[in-house]
């Protein structure tokens, strides 16, 4: 089975020791996404419903970039800062999986990278 590294020029560099997405013959694995904005590598104004949609815009540039898309996930994982923010998160997370969603766990939990409100990983399938 191969490794490759997937780098993605429309989404934020990694910003520690980790590579934002990982293909191997039959998957891809990301690295979890926070709602940074890469022409300006911070995290966009707006609260969770800003952060959400930049989180899955991220994320969708990083599958394009190791050969998939977001209609090609199999599984997400959500992690909150904030459970009280679940269904204004839903909310956008529904605009990007319109039909066919995939299973999803999310988390509160107690901190994120550069104190985001939402972060998303995934494992998707190649094109």
């Amino acid at each position: 089975m191969s490794k490759h590294i997937v780098s993605a020029d429309k989404a934020p560099k990694a910003i520690g020791p980790y590579s934002v997405a990982v293909k191997t013959d039959g998957f891809i694995f990301t690295a979890g996404q926070i709602g940074i904005d890469p022409a300006v590598g911070e995290l966009v104004d707006g609260g969770i419903e800003a952060q959400t949609r930049q989180v899955l815009t991220n994320l969708r540039n990083v599958l394009e970039a190791a050969g998939s898309g977001l209609d090609h996930i199999v599984k997400t994982t959500v992690f909150l800062k904030d459970m009280a923010d679940f269904a204004k998160m839903n909310a956008i997370y529904a605009e990007f999986f319109t039909q066919d969603p995939p299973a999803r766990s999310t988390v509160a939990v107690t901190g994120l990278p550069k104190g985001a409100l939402v972060e998303i990983e995934a494992i998707a399938i190649p094109n």
